[in-house]
């Protein structure tokens, strides 16, 4: 859930902390490529899946790290850890096994189709960079052919 709608790489799941997640705010914490550290808004159905999970899934611990290993010795997730979950969860569901950089592409995919702005698109992403956004946010051409005027003096094909 944190991948797929707050469009979070591998990594900065693996790293977030019980501290990170400010439920009076509605607030998460990310901490992100280059240490940038940058406070996202907590959609309702992200923080009822992290709380679910805080309260029936993870390990009663001492540790601070939001999402942990489920064998003994305890430890927080590793970047390649939440890949690989994304990847077992894909097996289990009968589809072809995708890593969870993709969801961050289908998060962006997602509110192109949506209609939300390229601007709007990379704050999610925390993209500085207008170039790296557009790559992630692959445009839907069949959606713009539908859209794009005739060219003039050319017959409709």
């Amino acid at each position: 859930m944190t991948l797929l709608r707050l469009g979070l790489r591998a990594g900065e799941v693996a790293t977030l902390t019980l501290e990170d997640v400010d439920w009076r705010a509605g607030q998460i914490v990310v901490h992100g490529k280059g240490r940038r550290v940058e406070s996202l808004p907590l959609p309702n159905e992200v923080g009822e899946a992290i709380a679910g999970y805080l309260q029936r899934g993870r390990p009663d611990t001492t540790r601070r790290e939001v999402f942990l290993t489920v064998a003994a010795p305890l430890a927080g997730l590793k970047r390649g850890s939440v890949s690989l979950i994304v990847r077992r969860a894909c097996v289990r569901a009968g589809v072809s096994p995708i890593g969870a950089h993709r969801l961050r592409h289908t998060v962006a995919c997602d509110m192109v189709a949506a209609g939300a702005p390229l601007p709007e698109i990379g704050q999610l992403l925390r993209h500085h960079n207008m170039s790296s956004t557009a790559i992630y946010a692959k445009v839907d051409l069949d959606q713009l052919r539908g859209l794009a005027l005739p060219w003039p003096g050319v017959a409709d094909r």
